[in-house]
């Protein structure tokens, strides 16, 4: 895993140079995907001009025929997921227009088939090592449908490379490493906020996958009307197992950036506040994408302290087995 979270800065070069299939102008856009191909939708739903929504599951939503000027992008790093499958049979019979990112697969066939624009990425990586070749792909797909003004893409992939250095040895692998030291063998609570909710689920995500850890997202200001007041009740025996990170971007609105201190000290009364990350760069997507290198490198540095595969899901594959999935 750690030879493919360090092809990130390459990933996002590949997309910023992209030339993609022609996409129609749209109004908006319904990103459809699952997992590791699905939080591209919500990478571009934060860095988008135009209205974004995201479908993580099977069909569409009832309201996706009254979106204005819609197109639908189906996401599938194999091709093969089924909901997202059935998303797009769900488009087609709505008579939605639809473009597909996918390494191949059933998604891809059935793209040809139908005409639809369609992007393949480079294969041979987990969906979640691919982030920067899904993401790229759908910021560029929605620039070409004039609803990303700016991709971002060549930034973040500087941005990427710094934080990574040569051999995953850069300031990112430091910082990692300390937050990590800290959060080894507990539960980790991401706390961020709107600006930094996706990069919150990707530590998430990252931490579960890769390091077979429990991990939880909480934004605010939402925590501060409820769950503040569960943080109150926890015993010296919970308070122990549980680490929180604070995840910090400089265009907070000032009233949540004014919650994060007294918030996370009264948490600190109940668990262990390990420490907070703060975004670089200026466009959207560069902050998020820094953000993004320290969690995945803090979720390597926990799957090697506990011992674990970080690139070994067998409990998914256990479950699609169970549910006779591909």
């Amino acid at each position: 895993m750690e030879s493919m979270i360090a092809t990130l800065p390459d990933q996002f070069r590949w997309a910023a140079q992209l030339q993609t299939p022609a996409v129609p102008a749209a109004a908006s856009a319904l990103v459809c995907g699952m997992g590791g191909s699905g939080i591209s939708g919500d990478v571009a739903a934060a860095i988008a001009d135009g209205p974004v929504f995201v479908h993580k599951d099977y069909g569409l939503p009832g309201w996706a025929s009254t979106l204005p000027d819609p197109v639908v992008v189906a996401v599938s790093y194999s091709g093969n997921t089924e909901e997202t499958l059935s998303a797009v049979e769900a488009a087609r019979s709505k008579g939605l227009r639809v473009v597909a990112i996918s390494g191949g697969g059933k998604l891809s066939e059935l793209a040809a088939d139908e005409g639809w624009p369609v992007l393949k990425v480079p294969g041979g990586l987990q969906p979640r090592a691919a982030f920067g070749y899904l993401s790229g792909s759908v910021a560029k797909m929605l620039e070409g449908a004039g609803i990303v003004k700016e991709t971002g893409l060549e930034e973040a992939s500087a941005v990427a490379a710094t934080l990574l250095g040569e051999d995953l040895n850069g300031p990112g692998r430091r910082l990692a490493d300390d937050l990590a030291d800290g959060l080894a063998g507990k539960i980790t609570v991401v706390l961020g906020s709107a600006r930094t909710a996706v990069a919150a689920a990707r530590w998430k995500t990252q931490m579960n996958e890769n390091a077979k850890s429990p991990a939880f997202v909480s934004l605010l200001p939402e925590a501060d009307h409820n769950e503040v007041e569960a943080w109150t009740t926890l015993g010296t025996a919970l308070r122990r197992t549980v680490g929180v990170v604070t995840l910090r971007d400089g265009s907070e609105q000032p009233r949540v950036r004014a919650r994060f201190q007294p918030t996370t000290q009264l948490i600190g009364e109940g668990a262990t506040v390990v420490g907070e990350v703060w975004s670089q760069g200026t466009t959207r997507l560069a902050r998020l994408v820094s953000l993004v290198v320290i969690g995945d490198l803090v979720s390597l540095r926990l799957a090697r302290t506990a011992g674990v595969d970080p690139v070994a899901v067998d409990a998914i594959q256990q479950l699609k087995s169970t549910l006779g999935e591909s």
